[in-house]
């Protein structure tokens, strides 16, 4: 019995045969604990490859079906082993089509242009200064504002459309637990036809 629950946790999570024993322990046996605690463990885990060199990867290039939008996109991974995977290759598949239909301006919020955050200031802060508000309070909606723009236009900060109530973000984090190693979305471009 305890075989079996360990082959169902290994299958429903790629985690290792000592780590399904380990977690199945901590979880007293139930499955869906256990997984959790896999998830839980596999993100802190990823947390810490995050700072190790990705210099290996793929250049991904999807045209949309119509031919008028077009996606290139380099992803680093630690080695090359990882960037031939069919798994890795899916995943940066995902990151193109995401691209595509998400049109991000920039991968994180560090790489926005400096000229552009203070333009979209600008006009939140015009926006609401009719309200009467206090300055503390205004520069709050500002914030919230900003916010928003950035999940609107960072790649990383973008729900996932495969799966909207994760982040790109949190998508990476995920896959970096699963594929061992750190990855990288360190470039992109979005062409459209006519732009």
């Amino acid at each position: 019995m305890e075989l079996e629950k360990v082959r169902e946790l290994r299958a429903r999570t790629n985690a290792g045969i000592v780590d399904c024993k380990n977690a199945l322990k901590e979880a007293d046996g139930d499955i869906d604990k256990a997984v959790d605690i896999l998830r839980t463990k596999g993100l802190a885990l990823a947390a810490k490859k995050v700072g190790r060199i990705a210099k290996e990867g793929i250049v991904d290039a999807y045209i949309h079906p119509g031919d008028r939008l077009g996606v290139l996109v380099e992803v680093n991974c630690e080695t090359d082993f990882v960037a031939r995977t069919q798994e890795f290759k899916r995943f940066v598949r995902d990151i193109s089509l995401q691209i595509a239909a998400s049109e991000p301006i920039a991968v994180s919020r560090e790489e926005l242009p400096s000229d552009i955050i203070e333009r979209e200031k600008e006009i939140y802060t015009s926006m609401v200064k009719d309200l009467k508000k206090p300055p503390e309070i205004i520069e709050k909606i500002v914030d919230g504002k900003l916010e928003k723009f950035y999940s609107d236009v960072c790649l990383l900060e973008q729900p996932f459309v495969k799966i909207p109530e994760k982040t790109v973000g949190e998508y990476i984090k995920e896959q970096i637990a699963k594929f061992g190693e750190n990855i990288i979305i360190r470039r992109f471009t979005r062409f459209r036809l006519g732009e």
